[in-house]
């Protein structure tokens, strides 16, 4: 048993150490492997730096040599140019050595010349004088007595023949200056042939079928007196086909009245509350699209620096019109006219162009003034910071100031001419207008009136009153002091009705 364990041990022993001299054995190749391929890796590597190292020289050798090559270049070039100034520098200093000696020949030729002229004006100075002699022998007077006499004679034939030609001058001026400003103003209305646009009093307003009347009208037509009141338009439904008329004499309101009708029909609720809302709306985007045509007006026409207020006026001018011509179309075209007739005549057509566009800006006032439009606008362009010659051409343009600006005349033809040609006028809008605005001016003077709308081409007047201030009784009476009014201090034709609407409105609101 004990040899067993002894033989055991030993054994263990001598496995032990065989396989750990075989550990060893594997180790070492291992290692012995591993350097082996540590030194070809290391060796490779080396190759590889020098590869690079090798490339990085030669492109730097290549760069060396055409920084070298293109260096040479550039010598050779200024070694021609230099060689081709040199060249020119001599063949300049030859022609100069040669215009040298053809200015020496020709002083020598002048000097003989010289001498030669000498030479025969002292033979004439002698001859000269002796035919003087003679002469003062023939007619028995001096040298000087007979040059007085001649001068004398001279003068007064100069006298005559000055003043017939003064005359012809003036004459001719006349007449050149006639025909030059006819054709003056002849090219400056052929060059601004603009289409006349007369404004009226209806717009049509087109709708996809007829059954949209009847939305519009609404129940027992409280749409349509909705839009009527909040509008100051009297619309007018009958049988045109697909078509509402909007009749009023301010465009302003027509426009609002046929934006917010297409807004209403397109959004398909028509109710009285949203008619207000809707015409609100609108009417602030009508005040937007004022401010916007007179800046387009300004760009158009090439005008910069108006002042804010000055370019909201000028889009007012598009809502507005004088003796039925469109005020701001009138304004342009006198802007246009004012600019070429300045240039023809040289003066500043940007100055005249300017003071032409703000000539009428008084047509468009905030409120009631008893002020001419003429004054009104010249005091808003000084307002504004206008220069004095376009507010002298505002104010003197109807000939309320004196003129002190040779613009102002300009503006005041042109003005002229825009209003005085065939179509550009109506007289009788205008003054119908007018009318229209003092029948509702007239209503405004009664306490509780709120809004007052002519409205029928002026046959009708609605006003609308407040309902806490005015009781039934009081709006009857109302009615009939407006219309006693207007009989004694309008003149009209036919009759004119006058309608008091008091509406109580009760709103709640559910939370």
């Amino acid at each position: 048993m004990v040899m067993t364990i002894v033989a055991a041990v030993i054994g263990f022993v001598l496995g032990t150490g065989v396989g750990y001299a075989l550990w060893q054995s594997a180790m070492k190749k291992k290692g012995a492997l591993m350097i082996a391929e540590a030194k070809k890796e290391a060796e490779q590597i080396k190759k590889d730096r020098i590869l690079e190292a090798k490339e990085k020289f030669l492109n730097l050798k290549e760069e060396h040599e055409r920084a070298v090559n293109k260096r040479d270049q550039q010598l050779a070039q200024r070694q021609n140019s230099f060689r081709e100034k040199d060249e020119r520098l001599k063949k300049s200093i030859q022609d100069f050595k040669r215009e040298q000696r053809d200015l020496e020949r020709a002083k020598e030729t002048v000097a003989k010349k010289r001498e030669s002229l000498d030479a025969k004006s002292k033979e004439l100075d002698k001859l000269k004088n002796k035919q003087i002699a003679e002469l003062e022998a023939m007619t028995g007077m001096t040298e000087e007595e007979a040059k007085e006499q001649m001068i004398q004679a001279l003068k007064d034939k100069a006298k005559l023949d000055a003043q017939a030609h003064i005359q012809n001058t003036m004459e001719e001026a006349n007449l050149t200056a006639s025909q030059e400003a006819k054709k003056i103003v002849i090219q400056s209305i052929q060059r601004v042939a603009t289409e006349s646009a007369i404004e009226n009093a209806v717009s049509v307003f087109n709708i996809e079928n007829d059954d949209i009347k009847g939305k519009i009208i609404g129940r027992e037509g409280r749409n349509i007196r909705a839009i009527e009141a909040a509008t100051g338009v009297e619309i007018i439904v009958d049988d045109t086909p697909e078509a509402i008329l909007l009749s009023c004499f301010d465009p302003v309101r027509r426009e609002i009245a046929r934006l917010s009708m297409h807004k209403l029909v397109s959004d398909g609720r028509i109710h009285p509350a949203r008619v207000e809302e809707v015409v609100a709306k609108t009417r602030k985007q009508i005040e937007e699209e004022i401010v916007q045509t007179g800046k387009r007006t300004a760009i158009d026409l090439g005008i910069h620096g108006l002042h804010p207020e000055l370019i909201k006026t000028v889009g007012r001018m598009k809502y507005r019109s004088s003796y039925g011509q469109n005020l701001l179309q009138h304004s342009r075209e006198v802007a246009n006219l004012c600019a070429i007739m300045a240039s023809e005549l040289g003066l500043n057509p940007k100055l005249a162009k300017r003071a032409g566009l703000l000539h009428d800006i008084g047509k468009v006032p905030h409120e009631e003034t008893d002020l001419p439009h003429a004054i009104l606008g010249m005091q808003w362009a000084e307002k504004y910071g206008e220069k004095p010659d376009v507010c002298n051409a505002i104010g003197a343009h109807h000939d309320e100031i004196e003129m002190t600006s040779m613009i102002s005349p300009i503006v005041q033809v042109c003005d002229a001419i825009s209003g005085a040609r065939p179509g550009a006028r109506r007289m009788v809008a205008d003054s119908y207008i007018q009318r229209l605005k003092d029948l509702e001016n007239l209503a405004y003077d009664f306490d509780g009136v709120t809004k007052a709308y002519a409205i029928q081409a002026g046959r009708e007047l609605r006003v609308m009153v407040e309902s806490e201030k005015v009781t039934d009784a009081m709006a009857a009476q109302i009615s009939y002091d407006i219309s006693q009014k207007i009989q004694t201090e309008m003149t009209y034709p036919g009759q004119v009705r006058v309608t008091v609407i008091r509406e109580l409105r009760s709103v709640n609101v559910a939370k």
